[in-house]
């Protein structure tokens, strides 16, 4: 679809790659309006299993943090990127299409959440889970609620705060991920992950999907909002405005502001 996001539709599943390996497949408008538009092409196409992999050393790096120093007006422009993350996540959570992630190297920040937004995760040995929002002074965005329900309270309290990472091992173990595979078996064994539920009835599989769904996240749409509003306030404010410069500049933060 673009040099940032890949797109096939073969024997009913869609497999969205994520291309941009050379700069940790990270979220930019541009690339999160390529991957909102293959979400939607395969709904449009009726695909029943959508596929979430990538190319490149990492899955996802999350936000393209680059960006964000140079925003003339960065509460629009978090606002933006947030709403491009919400719509794939609400897309990926609320379609019929079972989703397999396909996860190696480090999914973070952003990419955490879209990983984990899959009704079945799969990840290489390799892979690891992170937040890292508040090293930025940022609140987290894109799968609070969501990771609450997977992970539980006071396990995804810890990895928001304290900026903990998951092996792959460990997210198994907290039931994030279904299945741990050496590297380089990662792509055959998500192929026949997909072939099964391909062989399965498929509108019984997405009944189960919602009714799962519903019981877990009545309301995902109205916890995207409220993490929209909080870390645009937070990006705007001077611990956040620190926080993307210490990080640009390859040195630890100084967050000295109040409540």
């Amino acid at each position: 679809m673009t040099d940032r996001v890949g797109y096939e539709l073969r024997d009913g599943a869609a497999r969205i790659t994520l291309v941009d390996g050379d700069r940790g497949n990270t979220l930019t408008l541009e690339s999160g309006d390529a991957l909102l538009a293959a979400v939607r092409r395969a709904r449009t196409e009726s695909a029943r299993v959508i596929v979430l992999r990538a190319t490149g050393r990492f899955f996802s790096a999350g936000g393209d943090i680059g960006t964000f120093a140079d925003l003339p007006d960065v509460t629009s422009g978090i606002d933006d990127l947030a709403e491009v993350l919400h719509r794939i996540v609400s897309e990926l959570i609320r379609g019929d299409a079972v989703v397999v992630s396909a996860v190696h190297g480090v999914a973070a920040g952003a990419g955490f959440p879209l990983a984990a937004a899959a009704d079945v995760v799969l990840a290489a040995e390799s892979a690891r889970f992170t937040l890292g929002y508040t090293k930025l002074g940022f609140s987290v965005d894109g799968g609070s609620s969501l990771l609450v329900h997977t992970l539980g309270l006071h396990r995804a309290l810890r990895l928001a705060l304290l900026n903990d990472v998951l092996t792959a091992a460990e997210a198994h173990a907290a039931g994030l991920v279904a299945r741990v595979v050496p590297d380089a078996e990662l792509a055959a064994v998500t192929e026949h992950v997909v072939a099964g539920l391909l062989a399965g009835p498929a509108a019984a599989q997405a009944d189960v999907k919602r009714l799962f769904r519903e019981v877990a996240e009545p309301a995902p749409e109205s916890a995207l909002r409220r993490e929209t509003l909080a870390i645009r306030r937070n990006a705007a404010a001077p611990d956040g405005r620190e926080g993307v410069s210490a990080f640009l500049e390859k040195r630890p933060p100084r967050f000295n502001s109040g409540l």
